[in-house]
This record gives C-alpha cells, sequence and structure tokens, in this order.
C-alpha cells in the first residue's frame, strides 16, 4: 500500500466520525440513550476485533491499562450518553460540538503539563474556541449569554457530559502518551465501554424504551460501522499516509459533523449555528499553529501520535 492510499483510507475516518453524533442520536431514539450506547458499542467492539483484532495485553504496559482504560471508558460513556440524553436533534448536534473542543484542551493541557512551547498564537486560539461554543449555545441570536444559559438549563446533563468529556479526552491523550510505549488498547477498551453501559443498563439506568425495528438496526449497524471502522481506517492513515493531511482534515469534523447530522436529523441549523462552528475549527488550528511555530517537545509528540492513534 502506498502513502496516497494510505492517506485515502485514512480520511474516510474522518467521514466516519463526522456522522457519529448523527448516528448515535438516530439509535437512542430507537433503543435508548443506555442500551443503544450499550448495543452500538458492542458491535463496534465486534468490527474492531475482525479489522484491528485483539491485543495481547500482557504485553501493555500496567499504567496505561489503568490509566488508558478509565479515561478512555469515561470519556465514550460522556460522548454517547450526552448525545442520547439531548432532548432534541438539534440540541443533540449541539452537544456534540462542545465535544468537539478536545483537540484545543489537548493543546492546552499539552503547554501546561508537557512542557510544550507555544508562541501567542495559543490566547487567541483558545478564545477562538471558547467564544465558538458561547454562539452555537446563544441559539438564532447567536452570540447571545441570556440565550446561552436558558439553552445549558433546557438539559444541563447533556452540555455537562459533553464538556467533561472533552476535558477527559484532552487529558487521556496527554497523560497516556508516554505511557502507551506505541500500544493500542482501543479494541479491549471498546469492550470495557460496552460492558460497562450493559452494566448501567441491567441495573436500572436505562432512559427510553428499546424498540428494535429495520431502521433502528440499520441505525445501530452504521454507527457502529462509524466507530469501530473509523478507528482502523485512522489507523492505517497514520502509519502508512500523510499525516500532516490527516491532522489538519481532522481539525474540520466539527463542520462536517454538524452537516452531516443536520441531514440525519432532520434539524435545519440556523447561521449562527455555522458561524460558531467555524469559530471553534479556527480556534483549534491557531492553538496548532501556535506549537508548530516552537520546536515541538517529545512529550507533546508522543501525545499527538497517541490521539491521533486513537482517534
Amino acid at each position: 500500500m502506498n502513502s496516497k492510499q494510505a492517506t485515502l483510507i485514512g480520511l474516510t475516518a474522518v467521514v466516519l466520525w463526522s456522522a457519529i453524533v448523527g448516528l448515535i442520536r438516530g439509535v437512542s431514539e430507537y433503543l435508548g440513550a443506555t442500551g443503544g450506547a450499550a448495543a452500538i458499542y458492542t458491535v463496534a467492539s465486534v468490527f474492531l476485533v475482525l479489522s484491528v483484532g485483539f491485543p495481547r495485553l500482557s504485553s501493555f504496559p500496567r499504567k496505561y491499562l489503568l490509566w488508558g482504560s478509565v479515561l478512555f471508558v469515561a470519556y465514550e460513556l460522556c460522548l454517547s450518553l450526552s448525545i442520547g440524553y439531548a432532548n432534541t436533534g438539534r440540541q443533540a448536534i449541539e452537544v456534540g460540538m462542545v465535544n468537539y473542543l478536545w483537540p484545543t484542551f489537548t493543546l492546552i493541557s499539552a503547554i501546561a503539563f508537557s512542557k510544550q512551547k507555544a508562541n501567542l498564537l495559543v490566547a487567541p486560539g483558545f478564545i477562538l474556541s471558547m467564544l465558538g461554543i458561547c454562539w452555537v449555545l446563544g441559539g438564532d441570536q447567536g452570540l447571545d449569554l441570556a440565550g446561552m444559559l436558558a439553552n445549558i438549563q433546557d438539559n444541563p446533563l447533556s452540555y455537562g457530559l459533553a464538556f467533561a468529556g472533552a476535558v477527559i479526552w484532552a487529558a487521556y491523550c496527554t497523560v497516556t502518551a508516554n505511557m502507551a510505549k506505541g500500544k493500542n488498547g482501543v479494541t479491549a477498551f471498546f469492550m470495557m465501554v460496552a460492558a460497562t453501559l450493559w452494566l448501567k443498563f441491567f441495573l436500572g439506568g436505562h432512559v427510553g424504551e428499546m424498540t428494535f425495528s429495520m431502521p433502528a438496526m440499520v441505525y445501530l449497524l452504521l454507527a457502529a460501522a462509524a466507530m469501530g471502522f473509523g478507528y482502523a481506517a485512522w489507523n492505517v492513515g497514520i502509519l502508512h499516509g500523510n499525516v500532516t493531511v490527516l491532522a489538519g482534515a481532522s481539525y474540520f469534523i466539527p463542520v462536517f459533523s454538524s452537516a452531516l447530522s443536520a441531514v440525519l436529523l432532520h434539524a435545519p441549523l440556523p447561521k449562527s449555528f455555522w458561524v460558531g462552528a467555524c469559530l471553534v475549527c479556527a480556534g483549534s488550528i491557531l492553538c496548532w499553529l501556535a506549537t508548530r511555530a516552537k520546536k515541538v517537545s517529545k512529550a507533546t509528540k508522543a501525545s499527538e501520535q497517541q490521539a491521533a492513534a486513537e482517534g
């Protein structure tokens, strides 16, 4: 496989991941927030075993297995349940946008905890990302503090989980970067997520009824494929393709995701939302450029490689 082919395969992961918000929401409408998420991660685990394989965990560093599994499971729970608990399709898209603060938070974490050097672009980058989220949450009026607070108060659980997820994934990328030693435990971690969700389901933490039907099964298979095969395709891309092209494309996932989700969920989005989504992307890119302007530290290189390897 040559570099161009690997890069194209890696780019399919960007498309697949961009569809995740809409697909998770679609599954939750039929199978409920918890049951739907549990089913998605169960099927996705099967896809990962078939495409990536199951790793030999005995060869993994113990610290990575411990902290990696805890943070990974916590993030995926926050991601799936925040979307599933959303009251409407549009709210699910907004929640997904909050989750996409993780690239900015990851770079800020690298600067704060991994001694990554950066120039002054990091400040406007962070401000733009946060401003973009405020713009998205302000509703049709755009940047509107009262509207944003009212929107959050309508469903603080979903927005809170999405924000927590962004912080947790940034922590995962930073904390586990040096612990992993090149290992990728995504298949095992997905199985842990599925087991945790089923435990929550059987302990009575299920919201909504599970209604199996042909549309439900189609959404389930598509969501699981987007997650499972997305990770597999991304791994091929970063191992054999052009990492710079893939990294650049990944920063536009918030816009791609919003567009696909709006179609899948039949949820038209106002112009103010797109302004906010573009600001989030621009903020992430500025933060990335701020670190690229200086010599990248070994810790940050490891952090970026780990983030790329695992989504």
